[in-house]
């Protein structure tokens, strides 16, 4: 079972640089065909480009891992995103994730893992949150 102490522990903040030309490739990988998202010195991004993101740590998963959970029980549960202004190519954004909530259901054989990420541009003006929920499989 997973610690309940971890629920509100803050992760450590982390900028990345939207780079245009990951952000085409995003774009195609997912057949976005609007040239909104593939053209122009500064394209927007598409909607949840900011997820994949949200992974450009060293160590993206070394959260999970300190609270003891196995990768070959996780599964991904849901993805939400609330966008507040448009993030663009070139931007820096910094990512101020927070473990929101930590819950079990039937009994203990599922635990959910809820984590809340509010996104800010260089001026600290957030500009999206995010929320995933991971499922911990036991038994």
């Amino acid at each position: 079972m997973i610690d309940r102490k971890h629920i509100g522990a803050t992760l450590e903040p982390y900028t990345v640089e939207v780079e245009r030309g990951r952000l085409r490739f995003f774009a195609k990988a997912i057949g976005e065909t609007n040239p909104v998202y593939t053209e122009g010195e500064r394209p927007p991004i598409p909607p949840t480009f900011l997820f994949s993101l949200e992974n450009e740590q060293p160590e993206p998963f070394g959260w999970l891992t300190s609270m003891g959970v196995r990768f070959e029980n996780l599964l991904h549960g849901e993805q939400s995103f609330q966008y507040h202004a448009m993030v663009y190519a070139g931007d820096k954004v910094t990512f101020e994730p927070r473990i929101a909530d930590i819950y079990e259901k039937k009994n203990g054989a599922l635990e959910f893992v809820v984590r809340e990420t509010k996104v800010k541009n260089a001026a600290g003006v957030l500009v999206a949150e995010l929320r995933s929920v991971l499922v911990v499989r036991h038994g």
